[in-house]
């Protein structure tokens, strides 16, 4: 039994389907003992009571009592994540529209795909980009800050939590680390990676769902050159170059020695618009997935979907793609940067406290532009797009992932 105080917890209350799922944070996690009486042996019997228990040594039955056995069902859930959410300056004059000119309403991006996120016991985005506190400085390509419009259309949408931490995190300073947070914290959007100090960096949530406890990491490879700010020297922790595999790994056992019992890790890695891995990826992925405190790998930064592999019993997917974003042909770009996918993960207990992820399937996904919605790619519909992100998944060869494509 966990002792939660209720400070350091977020209940999960806007989404039915997480019943009673919450967010532990680093006190959270403090071990408890059951509140009750306190046990005293019975007294010795007295007067016929003693005389019954000694009937002339005879044998007396006594009635015995024992404890009822009782087995917890394994437990089980499900993740779903998705690639880039990229807010180029189209994608907000189309939200700006479906607004009729007043504000910004990301919702209707969403619209075809929210059943499939809403579905999972736990779905993770992956924000590109800085969101302005106020919707003050907004801007798009190369320096981002998007509008605190796309939170809620985050939460509609189904996602549970995201992660911002990206070679964009630092587009608008420290300022813009604490208006993305900020803005996630107010609309109850669950997060990991970046934060607004030390603690909070280095004490990443804890989800429970389903009973299970869930940790998250999320690391960059870059900020795009600029600096890491002397009031934020915590943000340097999230460059895993610099700090190295076994960093990474030290921070997953701690998330272990917490309580988690699964331990998800976010990488915004590879080289843009490549759908081959680098070998960095693979290696660093091989290097995760070796360790037992690394359960899961979600990969994003490329633009175009890259391949999954199992490695260990364990998945990792390279590349998620752009799951929305104004990256097209008509920029000067691959058609494939339309390209995207909602991956989801079945994981199953298969012994107490063991977790085994038992299928991975993908919805492929597909930026309609204009407009900026967010379509399924069936082999009837966008099927060039299918085709592509099929080739993609599998693109390392037979054996490597099986995962499986849904609609």
């Amino acid at each position: 039994m966990f002792a939660v105080p209720e400070a350091q917890i977020t209940p999960r209350t806007r989404r039915t389907r997480w019943g009673w799922a919450t967010l532990l944070t680093a006190g959270a996690l403090l071990a408890g003992a059951c509140g009750g009486e306190s046990a005293t042996p019975d007294p010795a019997p007295q007067g016929d009571a003693a005389a019954q228990a000694d009937d002339g040594g005879q044998d007396v039955d006594t009635p015995t009592t024992e404890a009822p056995t009782t087995t917890r069902p394994l437990r089980s859930f499900t993740v779903a994540a998705s690639g880039d959410l990229l807010l180029h300056t189209p994608v907000m004059a189309s939200g700006q529209q479906n607004a009729g000119g007043d504000g910004y309403d990301f919702n209707p991006m969403f619209d075809e795909v929210r059943d499939i996120i809403s579905r999972a016991d736990l779905a993770i985005c992956h924000q590109e980009t800085p969101i302005s506190y106020d919707n003050t400085e907004l801007t798009g390509y190369p320096i981002f800050n998007a509008p605190r419009d796309i939170a809620p259309a985050i939460v509609n949408a189904g996602f549970d939590a995201c992660e911002a931490t990206s070679n964009h995190s630092l587009d608008k300073g420290f300022d813009g680390v604490k208006a993305t947070l900020d803005v996630f914290d107010e609309n109850g959007i669950a997060h990991t990676g970046t934060g607004r100090s030390a603690e909070e960096v280095a004490n990443p949530p804890i989800y429970e769902v389903n009973g299970v406890r869930i940790g998250h990491l999320a690391f960059t490879y870059s900020y795009n050159g600029i600096p890491v700010p002397a009031d934020a020297p915590w943000l340097g922790e999230l460059l895993y170059p610099e700090i190295g595999v076994q960093a990474v790994l030290d921070r997953a056992h701690q998330l272990r020695e917490r309580g988690a019992e699964f331990v998800i890790i976010s990488m915004q890695w590879g080289n843009e618009y490549q759908q081959a891995p680098t070998e960095e990826q693979r290696q660093w992925a091989k290097d995760l997935l070796s360790s037992p405190d690394v359960d899961l790998i979600l990969g994003d930064h490329v633009h175009v979907i890259q391949p999954c592999e199992k490695i260990n019993g364990k998945y990792v997917h390279y590349g998620m793609g752009n799951f929305l974003s104004n990256q097209s042909p008509n920029a000067g770009l691959l058609a494939s940067t339309q390209d995207g996918a909602v991956v989801s993960y079945q994981i199953q207990e298969t012994s107490p406290g063991v977790f085994a992820t038992t299928s991975m399937t993908y919805a492929p996904t597909f930026v309609n532009i204009p407009g900026h919605d967010i379509q399924l790619a069936t082999p009837d519909r966008h099927p060039q797009s299918h085709e592509r992100t099929v080739e993609a998944m599998t693109a390392l060869g037979p054996g490597a992932c099986d995962a499986t494509p849904e609609y």
